[in-house]
């Protein structure tokens, strides 16, 4: 039985010659020509997935990333007590992350769009969690490089790692001048770097890859010591965040929890409600839209708080919530009222205007008609108020402008101008020929 489950949990089957492997490793190491182009390239898409808040294009920037080169490169090294190739790869390690912090702090410089999306700040605040993702992701990833078929694992231990978008949320911090930013994601990324590289040197001795050389027990004692201090050095400060945000959602939870008992269910209408998690103290801020609590009622609630193990948290209730609602009201109908007075003068403006319009034209299609029945040889004619100014005073006369076959004699000019002012009731009108 012990035998059959060895069998069934062995790696060696399968298992790609280790001078190939080591080979492939190795020239995964180095950052130049091609690597260091598409780290650029990758380095930029990330950025930009995260000032647009893209999860899609954050994830084809992480595929095409080369980090985790030179971090399996460490692994292997630490592993197989390949001193040179230690500082080998943790030499273009260092280059990687300068590049990278260097290219995403010039994108975010130049981004007219500096606010942090929620795909940044998912970056900021590593716990143990994202310590137990890089370790089995590093796992999966190193048992898949060591294979024959290397199989679908690799794409998926890239997104699962997530080495880019630490890097370039760091870049943020730098461009933006947010140190909390810049130091909570450069955290992640050693986190993902270290329990990477702790992933691959567990395959490599379980694989049981030879050393390069005789290593004493000193050397391989510093080196065990060395991963044990990183180990503790990142598990410490991550379960402390896992720690607070697990009191973050129970406080959440237990906030919620209060407010439905004590105020929604009783039928009382919440018109503003904010809580805040603190370690030294939590508030719940609450307003109400027809209800007001007196110092002493406000008390009782204060003291329930300690039934829903929210002892350490402030209760705070604003009164003036109707009064401001009211005020609101008052002020949107003095609104409405002074535009329905703006436009009820705008309406009287263009009513007086139209009268104007009227009184100042006259029905020439009417008039012409009636022009050329009494005088056939017009053809044509206009009419229309111009005003005549002098020196001091200014006249508004109707002109009458026609055109004619043959030239009208003076006496049907004469005929014609005492008919117009007989018909549109002018005392004097200007009779002209065109």
């Amino acid at each position: 039985m012990k035998q059959q489950l060895l069998r069934l949990l062995s790696l060696h089957e399968g298992e790609e010659q280790r001078e190939i492997t080591l080979e492939k490793v190795k020239a995964n190491i180095s950052f130049k020509g091609s690597n260091l182009w598409i780290l650029v390239c990758a380095i930029i898409i990330a950025s930009v997935g995260l000032n647009v808040n893209s999860g899609a294009v954050i994830i084809g920037a992480m595929l095409i990333s080369p980090l985790m080169g030179p971090i399996v490169g460490a692994g292997f090294a630490l592993g197989m007590y390949d001193f040179p190739l230690l500082k080998r790869s943790l030499r273009n390690l260092l280059t990687a992350t300068f590049i990278s912090l260097a290219s995403s702090s010039l994108y975010f410089l130049l981004s007219p769009f500096k606010s942090a999306q929620s795909e940044l700040l998912a970056r900021t605040a590593p716990n143990i969690y994202d310590i137990v993702i890089a370790f089995f992701g590093g796992l999966v990833g190193v048992i898949a490089i060591t294979r024959v078929e290397k199989g679908n694992p690799i794409p998926g231990v890239a997104i699962a790692t997530a080495l880019m978008p630490p890097l370039c949320t760091a870049g943020f911090g730098l461009a933006t001048g947010n140190i909390r930013f810049f130091l909570g994601a450069l955290f992640l990324y050693t986190i993902n770097c270290v329990f990477i590289c702790i992933a691959t040197v567990a395959i490599v001795k379980y694989l049981r890859y030879p050393s390069v050389s005789n290593v004493n027990e000193q050397h391989q004692r510093q080196v065990k010591y060395l991963l044990t201090f990183l180990t503790i050095l990142l598990v410490l400060p991550a379960g402390y965040f896992a720690f607070s945000l697990y009191r973050e959602q129970q406080f959440k939870q237990r906030a919620a929890q209060f407010i439905e008992n004590e105020f929604e269910r009783k039928g009382i209408v919440i018109v503003y409600q904010k809580t805040k998690y603190a370690a030294s103290g939590s508030t719940i801020e609450l307003a109400f839209l027809k209800k007001n609590y007196s110092a002493a009622e406000k008390d009782t609630l204060q003291r329930l708080l300690s039934g829903y193990e929210l002892s350490n948290t402030r209760l705070i209730i604003d009164d003036n919530s109707l009064n401001n609602l009211d005020k609101f009201r008052d002020d949107l109908l003095n609104e409405v009222r002074k535009r329905d007075e703006a436009l009820d003068d705008k309406d009287k403006r263009m009513a007086q205007l139209e009268q104007r319009l009227v009184s100042n034209s006259f029905d020439d299609k009417k008039l012409s008609s009636e022009v050329m029945a009494l005088f056939p040889d017009i053809v044509s004619s206009s009419i229309a108020y111009h005003n005549f100014t002098g020196k001091d005073t200014t006249q508004r006369i109707p002109v009458f402008i026609y055109e004619s076959r043959k030239k009208l004699s003076a006496s049907d000019k004469g005929k014609l101008q005492e008919w117009l002012k007989a018909r549109l009731n002018q005392r004097s009108v200007d009779v002209l020929s065109r």
